[in-house]
């Protein structure tokens, strides 16, 4: 993937993520895929010298995905992010990952998770947390 400057009328689509470790909430940041520096307003990241294809702007969880880009995957989004992602290994927290999409469970390796619109994607190491099937995206995501 490439960092590159966004096109004045980029069209994207956006996925949540939701982290668990030992049953307590590890933060998406915002900034994710986001080049330095970056322009900040509050807790929001606004901007940057580039971005790439998958990227976070708030510590909601929301992912934005350019849909010009080819299709992307949950193992994407965690490279860019320079974060570890495998069946036992999830941010730094180790022990087996549970997956699940739409509260469905994700038999797949973790990583393998196609980024679709609006998917509600939920990852939980060392503790079970009921997944969300559902995210209420905010107009005009």
């Amino acid at each position: 993937m490439r960092c590159a400057r966004p096109g004045p009328h980029l069209a994207t689509i956006s996925v949540h993520l939701e982290l668990f470790a030992r049953r307590l909430v590890l933060p998406v940041p915002a900034g994710i895929g986001i080049a330095p520096p970056q322009q900040r307003r509050g807790a929001y990241v606004i901007g940057g010298a580039c971005v790439y294809p998958v990227r976070t702007y708030e510590p909601t969880g929301v992912v934005v995905l350019d849909t010009r880009a080819r299709m992307l995957k949950l193992s994407d989004l965690f490279a860019v992010w320079g974060q570890p992602l495998t069946r036992r290994s999830l941010a730094g927290f180790s022990g087996p990952v549970s997956a699940f999409v739409g509260g469905d469970r994700w038999t797949g390796g973790p990583g393998s998770i196609p980024l679709r619109r609006h998917a509600e994607i939920v990852l939980e190491v060392a503790g079970f947390v009921a997944p969300h099937p559902s995210y209420r995206f905010p107009p005009g995501l």
